[in-house]
Parts: structure tokens; C-alpha cells; sequence
């Protein structure tokens, strides 16, 4: 939602790396994922003040209240979030949108990088012991989601610099995404259907030991 439209697309990668860069970040949310929240008028309101420059005046008087009305519900008590009950959070985000800061690129990576890559390891792990796939496939499948992880991360903050890298996020997400899957199908047919029938899964074991 970040370019204000339904399901992903290379926009969306851009404005959330790179930023949309034709307007400030407060403005592009209120157009785009935050679209949906608060009053049209309330969204207005707060446009027009950013783009008056954000006075802080104005932000005493009026958009102060708006602000707590409409956003400070998340954006005040959640943290990752910047505080819109304080004048100076609020001046940042008004500012042209750049982005993900460096600061949430690295939160990011290390969290992903570290958690995607345990729960691949975990599945892995099970696939390693599935019987009768040959040896080069099993070491495709289970080396294919960690060298993917690696180059959507990497994708990130080269988006950050470019946005025409964009289209490495989609590339190492559906890769990833389809051999973890095909791990994931393949472990739970054997475990849950093959084994059912103890002969052919003790057959197909003995010959998968014989290799």
C-alpha cells in the first residue's frame, strides 16, 4: 500500500527503500498506506500545513489536535513509529520523503537476515531426510532460500541508493518463496501421506541409505 494501491508492485518497493521523492513523507503516507485513516478533512488539513512549511504556530493551534484525534492512537504509544504528540518527529517525517532511514534498513536486515534464516534452517533440516530426491537437488533446494534471503536484503539498500534495483526484492522473494515451498510440500507428503504406507516408505528409505 505504500503506492496507495491493493497488492505489491515495484512502486512499492521503491517508495519504501527509496522514498517518492516528488512530495514530503508525511504527505505520500496520507496518500498512499495512510490513506485510510482519519477524516478527509483531517488529511487536508495536515497536507496543507506541510506544505505551508510546517509552521510551528500552526501546529500549537491546530494540527496538534488533529494529530491526536486521528493518529496518535499508533503514533504515540508504538514503538518503530515516530511520536506525533511531539512537534519535532512530526517536522521530519514533513520533510521530502527519502525512504527508510539507514537505521530501519540495518533493524531490518539483522531481523530478517537472521530470523528468515532459522526458519529456513528448520525446514532444511527435515528436507535433508526426504527419501528417494536425488543428492543435487536436496543441496539445490535447502542452498537456494539462504542465497536468495541474502540478495533481497542486499536489495534493499541498493534501492535506497537506486531505484532501478527494485526488481531484485521481487526476484529474491519469489525464489526463495518457491523452494522453501517445494522443501515444505515434499517434507509433509513423505511425513504425512507416504508414510502411511510402511512398506513403500521403508523400501524407498533402505534404497535412499544405499546411495
Amino acid at each position: 500500500m505504500a503506492d496507495g494501491k491493493f497488492g505489491l508492485s515495484v512502486n512499492d518497493i521503491v517508495y519504501s527503500y527509496y522514498g517518492n521523492r516528488s512530495g514530503s513523507t508525511m504527505e505520500n503516507k496520507l496518500h498512499g498506506s495512510m490513506a485510510g485513516m482519519g477524516t478527509p478533512q483531517a488529511r487536508l488539513d495536515i497536507i496543507q500545513w506541510v506544505r505551508d512549511g510546517s509552521p510551528e504556530a500552526v501546529w500549537e493551534s491546530r494540527i496538534k489536535d488533529t494529530l491526536k484525534n486521528n493518529c496518535t492512537q499508533c503514533h504515540g504509544v508504538t514503538q518503530g513509529l515516530p511520536d506525533f504528540t511531539r512537534y519535532d518527529e512530526v517536522k521530519r517525517v514533513s520533510k521530502i520523503d527519502e525512504g527508510a532511514s539507514i537505521q530501519a534498513l540495518t533493524r531490518s536486515s539483522h531481523i530478517h537476515l537472521f530470523g528468515i534464516s532459522l526458519l529456513f534452517l528448520s525446514i532444511g533440516l527435515v528436507f535433508s531426510l526426504a527419501v528417494g530426491v536425488p543428492r543435487w537437488i536436496k543441496v539445490s533446494l535447502v542452498a537456494i532460500p539462504f542465497i536468495f534471503l541474502i540478495l533481497d536484503v542486499l536489495s534493499w539498500w541498493l534501492t535506497k541508493w537506486s531505484p532501478h534495483f527494485a526488481w531484485l526484492t521481487l526476484i529474491g522473494g519469489f525464489c526463495y518463496s518457491i523452494a522453501s515451498a517445494a522443501m515444505w510440500v515434499t517434507s509433509l507428503y513423505q511425513m504425512l501421506i507416504l508414510s502411511r504406507n510402511q512398506k513403500v516408505y521403508g523400501n524407498a528409505w533402505e534404497a535412499d541409505l544405499h546411495k
